[in-house]
């Protein structure tokens, strides 16, 4: 795979953020946007026990989807303080995603700023919390409204890997789904390109990211996230602006979804290898496009 690091900014022009990185659809991280957010020093793991610890909360583990789960399907479900006690005492390859602590807590809007001079259409009612302890993994794929992310971390580190959807076929993207059949575990070490071969001409972005940094991901972007400590993160997404983009994402979300489901639901064990054999014949016809 050809990898290379994603760009650092510490600020950046609204101008310089359009074109650049917004209209390119080019990720970026900017260390400074952050910087001036209450949030940045007060959620803490204490600070969360304290306002929503009782809230019960859906946990995910790093098994890969069987043939029977149901996309988004939960694996446990627990205390949120419970789980952060967890994450604290680590590690623990636990996490909780698209969890919007704020319908719990709206005052904690407060606590950020909306970067809408650099990106309109953010979704207010949405700001989402990502959780994970040391060792937990979000398999690799894209989010299904293809929104553009605004991803800040707070605590921990995390390692990401970041394709553009136009380098779905080289990393075998499963038809009616936005997962990838191959394994990118611990892939920094060892890519698994004698399973994959593909991957070998797939184009990445890489980086840690750490307490502070903000991910701008444009919409459909491919990403594995991969927890080196216990940390949590937070989501502002905003809506692609043109008609396509937001059409695109709801077939993605009413249609794609829906008939995934339904087919898990009538025939798991045959939608389950077939979804496999057809990335394989994909990657397969992307590779000889390339040789040819």
């Amino acid at each position: 795979m050809q990898i290379q690091s994603i760009d650092r900014v510490e600020n950046i022009s609204p101008e310089d953020f359009r074109t650049q990185y917004y209209e390119p659809r080019k990720p970026l991280i900017i260390t400074g946007l952050s910087k001036a957010w209450p949030a940045r020093g007060k959620w803490t793991w204490d600070y969360f026990k304290s306002i929503v610890g009782d809230t019960t909360v859906g946990v995910y583990n790093n098994e890969r989807a069987g043939a029977k789960t149901l996309v988004n399907g939960a694996d446990d479900y627990i205390r949120f303080a419970d789980y952060l006690d967890m994450v604290q005492q680590g590690p623990v390859k636990l996490r909780i995603f698209l969890f919007n602590l704020f319908q719990h807590v709206p005052q904690l809007v407060n606590d950020f700023t909306w970067p809408d001079f650099l990106v309109k259409g953010f979704l207010k009612k949405y700001p989402m919390l990502f959780v994970g302890g040391a060792g937990s993994v979000a398999h690799m794929h894209y989010d299904i409204d293809l929104s553009h992310i605004f991803h800040t971390q707070f605590i921990g580190r995390k390692r990401v890997l970041l394709l553009e959807n136009n380098q779905s076929e080289f990393i075998y993207r499963m038809p009616m789904t936005v997962e990838s059949a191959a394994n990118f575990v611990n892939w920094a070490e060892q890519l698994d390109e004698t399973n994959f071969p593909a991957l070998q001409y797939a184009r990445g972005y890489t980086t840690i990211l750490e307490h502070g940094d903000t991910l701008f991901m444009p919409g459909g972007y491919w990403h594995h996230m991969e927890y080196m400590d216990g940390g949590f993160a937070m989501s502002l997404r905003a809506l692609d602006q043109s008609l396509a983009g937001k059409l695109n994402g709801l077939y993605h979300i009413a249609g794609l979804r829906s008939m995934n489901n339904l087919l898990i639901k009538m025939a798991p064990e045959w939608w389950y290898h077939y979804k496999r054999k057809v990335a394989n014949q994909r990657a397969e016809k992307a590779m000889k496009r390339i040789l040819a």
